[in-house]
């Protein structure tokens, strides 16, 4: 056993900053007002590290890319069936959990899309609300300020409950790992690359996905 790097440090970054930016999405959507101005600004930030992750799944350290954690339907049904004390510890994300990250993911890329077309009608209006109808505005107006708010916050409390459940329950600890993106594992298990060159390259891609969604939404 040694310890093996699971988590480059980018897919390190984005996991914390995705956490800030969707706590100040919630903070400024209760205070209103003036502060919607920077309800906004997270929502381009969101949005910004979707896009990022969706890139750095395909060319990403090798357990962050998504040919490598996400298995296929079957293979999660499967685990799912199998009872808890039985079924097998991973490496990165267990086939139940690379699905769970998908969902959440897509969820939030859904609300902030929704977001972008919604007008409450009294002083806040999306940067898209000109460029959409009147009822598909109404439509990512109700989606955004209940369905995918519920979706979003839904899947968050069950994968929150999961790694608690692992933490405490199975002695599994998932939290560490992605802070420190170290693992205890078997020696063979192939490592991701977290080199200088990855980490430029990360902040390459981030830096034309913040500029493109500043044109365009901005």
């Amino acid at each position: 056993m040694n310890l093996v790097r699971i988590w480059d440090l980018p897919t390190r970054l984005f996991h914390g900053a995705l956490i800030l930016a969707f706590v100040g999405l919630i903070a400024t959507a209760q205070i209103g007002g003036s502060a919607m101005e920077w309800h906004f600004r997270c929502g381009y930030t969101v949005l910004a590290l979707l896009l990022f992750r969706l890139v750095w799944g395909w060319v990403g350290g090798y357990w962050s890319r998504f040919a490598q954690f996400v298995s296929s339907p079957a293979a999660a049904l499967a685990y799912a069936r199998t009872p808890f004390a039985q079924r097998p510890s991973s490496v990165g994300h267990n086939p139940m959990g690379a699905w769970s990250v998908l969902a959440i993911l897509l969820a939030m890329g859904l609300q902030v899309t929704a977001g972008l077309f919604s007008d409450d009608e009294i002083a806040t209006a999306g940067p898209l609300v000109p460029y959409a109808s009147g009822q598909w505005v109404s439509l990512a107006t109700r989606y955004h300020t209940s369905i995918g708010k519920i979706a979003v916050f839904a899947l968050l409390a069950l994968h929150v409950a999961t790694v608690l459940y692992y933490r405490h329950k199975r002695k599994i600890d998932l939290i560490t790992p992605m802070v420190s993106g170290d693992k205890l594992l078997p020696e063979g298990t192939p490592a991701s690359k977290d080199s200088t060159g990855t980490r430029v390259l990360a902040l390459v891609v981030l830096g034309v996905i913040a500029v493109g969604v500043g044109v365009l939404l901005g």
